[in-house]
């Protein structure tokens, strides 16, 4: 049940006790954490299949850069131990010239001055299987949310394994953790007041690997974020537990769509990043650049966060660009935030009739503010990372 507080004999008798969390992502699986703490009965219902389970899995791959904002929100769950230990301490930038040398750009100056590399699926599994195993979660893949109705808490899924099967269900308050493109968004983009804006930038970006050695050693230092400014494009390397590095180009799409055979493409590592084509070898940059179209990116403003029963939070709320390496330090901040309204409101979600947007922490607000400024600000001065 919720936590004792100093006004806890003032129990409100609408206290919210079935929770659906729309998105089995990073948030959401976060987020279910928190409330089985609290005692809610907890339903994720996620649209894809289980990852744990899948052999590829679709959408960003990016790999992730943990903060001390996003390690707070887990430290409040008892969770950091089990997520830090999944990746890898980055100290510094690796500045890498057009002429092959390196710099460093310390993130600080103490010894725990350092954010964190972790594989974006594995840390999902890793969260996934950690929620499921408190006593008053459940999980429900293959559920598609078609509709809900903010102000009763009925949700209608389509299943993916049987596309003219629906089911109904209902919640005492729904939490929208599904990302960009969130479906329970939609569903306030329907309701008067609802302010939304969001931008594609003209920039895309392709995943890329930098293998281990021959010797199956990382074929760099491996506790940097490397980066490869080049004005308005760079190429990033984030270091992984296998010894190899997920590496990242964005840039502009015109610039992409220049990029067609593999001529061209070695001709354009060989020329803006010779040192990278050394190490992520001709071939394979070649089957992985031409195998694959580049992603687009997004940023997301919206508000309220709230409707109803139903709040919006993490990328759903507002989504930015990749370039702060903030998305899910955000999202995990959210988390933590609606916890701490839920302790301060006894437990009930009464906080969303007094409106929340002004409760979320100024340093989030500051963050999406600033990712929607010129990406090529970021890129050209090597990243805030």
């Amino acid at each position: 049940m919720a936590q004792a507080t100093a006004n806890s004999m003032f129990v409100d008798t609408e206290t919210p006790k079935k929770i659906a969390i729309i998105g089995g992502g990073l948030v959401g699986s976060l987020s279910a954490c928190f409330l089985a703490k609290r005692g809610y009965q907890v339903d994720v219902y996620e649209r894809r299949e289980d990852i744990r389970r899948a052999e590829k899995v679709v959408g960003k791959s990016i790999n992730l850069a943990l903060s001390h904002r996003g390690r707070t929100a887990l430290r409040a769950v008892g969770l950091e131990k089990h997520i830090v230990a999944e990746g890898i301490p980055m100290r510094a930038r690796m500045i890498h010239s057009l002429d092959e040398t390196t710099h460093p750009v310390p993130y600080g100056t103490r010894e725990d001055h350092f954010i964190i590399s972790i594989d974006r699926r594995r840390l999902n599994e890793v969260m996934l299987t950690l929620a499921e195993s408190q006593p008053n979660v459940t999980l429900h893949f293959g559920h598609k949310l078609v509709r809900c109705n903010l102000h009763t808490g009925r949700m209608l899924f389509q299943l993916s394994d049987n596309i003219n099967e629906r089911v109904e269900k209902f919640a005492d308050s729904i939490i929208g953790c599904d990302g960009a493109h969130s479906a329970v968004r939609d569903a306030m983009l329907k309701q008067a007041g609802f302010q939304y804006q969001q931008e594609y930038i003209e920039h895309g970006y392709i995943e890329l690997v930098t293998p281990p050695t021959k010797n199956g050693e990382y074929a760099m230092p491996p506790n940097y974020l490397h980066i490869w400014p080049r004005m308005t494009f760079m190429l990033i390397a984030l270091p992984n537990l296998d010894k190899s590095f997920t590496t990242t180009l964005f840039m502009p799409f015109d610039k992409f769509s220049q990029l067609r055979s593999p001529e061209t493409v070695v001709d354009f590592f060989r020329t803006t990043f010779p040192d990278a084509l050394n190490l992520i070898g001709e071939e394979s940059l070649v089957k992985d650049f031409l195998g694959t179209k580049p992603s687009s990116l997004i940023s997301v403003k919206c508000k309220p966060y709230h409707f109803g029963k139903a709040i919006i939070i993490g990328d759903a709320a507002h989504a930015m660009v990749p370039f702060y390496g903030q998305g899910m330090n955000a999202g995990f901040l959210d988390c933590l935030r609606l916890d701490e309204l839920l302790e301060e409101y006894n437990g009930n979600f009464a906080f969303l009739q007094k409106g929340c947007i002004q409760n979320l922490p100024e340093e989030c607000r500051s963050i999406h503010m600033q990712s929607l400024i010129w990406p090529c600000i970021t890129i050209s001065r090597c990243g805030i990372w």
